[in-house]
């Protein structure tokens, strides 16, 4: 199957009224907006009460659930029928490290997502984007992150860094019915988008939503949140949730400005669970078909696990995420695990403090052209990270926050002698967001 979308679209039906909000006085839009639209009004910017409404608000990528508590930042508009919205942020910064296989950099991550909803009588249609300047903003192909790995720049393998993001990191449409008040049924199809695998995808993960850097864990975790022809269905009942994917298992080559095919060969499947407003948990499976372009022989099975948790008390907002997975090379005893704990905390509604732990495992790719070229673990890496900033501006149209975080690392014995026992990382980050 091959999809052929016009990613423009969807820019030319959200941007120019979105934009418009940005200078409206702060609750105009929802003030006026028409009775039969109130129940969309309550799915995107405020707490949900169970996980169908919750699911309804699609302001992750793919079908991600967050804690039904959560009320992420949107700037929103009526325009006829549809309720067009935008989130998105972006951050500058200046990347310093220690150790022989040190490098610093200047460069921007950023994305950002409009999106247009319209209700029927018992069902909702959803039109989302996301796209980023990444490949404009991070030169070289990848911005350094010791220990990092995954993908290639200049047709080799990036080695202590990250690649950039597509920028079309997103074109999906999602069409949901909804046959009670807990029961949902739903369909998502992209030509680029995000199977049901993994949890919420970092760049979108309030619990690292100030932490510019991907985790180590990303290729064991959430890489697939840019994949190529995804199509799912789910069924939401009650707490429960259950949903399959397929879609083309190949990790997006080194042209980050175009959109990919190459058919339906992987699949996955997911279930989350909602157990409290506050509270949401996902174990997800997928065979993913010649996922690396350096191993193309090579099929992995991937498997998940998270809890993610949200509350806000009225001074101060708390997200927190435990996450595991694990990569197995099919064919082969190879498992490569990753652990992670990662923490934010909004004090006061101008200042910001977070965390991120991660014990990861590291493959025979760090050793680049020395490598052997079947692919092994080689040891494991655990990571330290904390940051604070200072949020300095509020508008109606966002916030900005200026902060640094650092990253101490402690180095297993096997790549001592590349990298020093304990390499560390420092960032400066201006960060701008949109929404409220």
């Amino acid at each position: 199957m091959q999809f052929r979308f016009l990613p423009g679209i969807f820019i030319a039906l959200l941007s120019p009224s979105i934009v418009a909000q940005m200078n409206m006085p702060s609750g105009s839009s929802m003030d006026n907006m028409p009775s039969h639209h109130q129940t969309m009004d309550m799915n995107v910017d405020r707490p949900t009460t169970n996980l169908a409404d919750n699911l309804l608000r699609h302001t992750t990528s793919g079908t991600d659930a967050e804690p039904d508590s959560t009320t992420p930042p949107m700037l929103m508009q009526m325009k006829g029928n549809w309720m067009l919205m935008l989130h998105g942020q972006g951050a500058i910064v200046e990347q310093q490290q220690t150790g022989p296989r040190a490098h610093d950099k200047f460069f921007s991550v950023n994305w950002f997502m409009p999106m247009a909803q319209r209700n029927f009588s018992r069902s909702e249609l959803t039109l989302r984007a996301m796209l980023s300047l990444e490949p404009a903003t991070i030169s070289g192909r990848y911005y350094p992150e010791l220990f990092q790995q995954g993908e290639t720049a200049f047709g080799k393998p990036i080695i202590d860094g990250q690649h950039p993001h597509n920028l079309f990191m997103e074109l999906a449409a999602l069409y949901d019915i909804k046959i009670s008040p807990q029961t949902l049924l739903n369909l998502y199809i992209a030509p680029v988008g995000d199977p049901s695998l993994g949890p919420v995808a970092f760049p979108h993960r309030a619990s690292a939503g100030d932490n510019p850097l991907a985790p180590l864990g990303h290729h064991l975790e959430d890489s697939t949140h840019i994949a190529y022809e995804v199509v799912t269905t789910g069924v939401t009942i009650h707490k429960l949730r259950l949903e399959g994917s397929a879609f083309h298992g190949r990790e997006p080559d080194e042209n980050r400005w175009h959109i990919e095919v190459g058919g339906l060969d992987s699949w996955s499947g997911r279930l989350t669970v909602a157990p409290f407003k506050d509270l949401t948990g996902q174990y997800s499976i997928g065979h993913l078909h010649s996922p690396e372009q350096l191993h193309p022989q090579e099929d992995v099975l991937r498997q998940t696990a998270s809890v993610a948790y949200h509350h806000a008390w009225p001074a101060t907002t708390l997200d927190g995420l435990v996450l595991w997975g694990r990569n197995h090379t099919i064919g082969t005893p190879t498992n490569a695990n990753g652990y992670l704990i990662e923490g934010q905390a909004l004090l006061h509604s101008h200042q910001a403090v977070w965390t991120r732990i991660e014990n990861v495992d590291r493959t025979t790719d760090l050793l680049g052209a020395s490598a052997p070229p079947e692919e092994t673990v080689i040891g494991r890496v655990q990571a330290y990270t904390g940051g604070y900033a200072y949020r300095f501006l509020h508008r109606s149209w966002g916030t900005a926050d200026l902060g640094a975080q650092a990253t101490l690392y402690d180095t297993p014995t096997s790549l001592r002698s590349l990298y020093g026992d304990h390499p560390t990382g420092v960032a400066a980050i201006l960060k701008f967001q949109i929404g409220k």
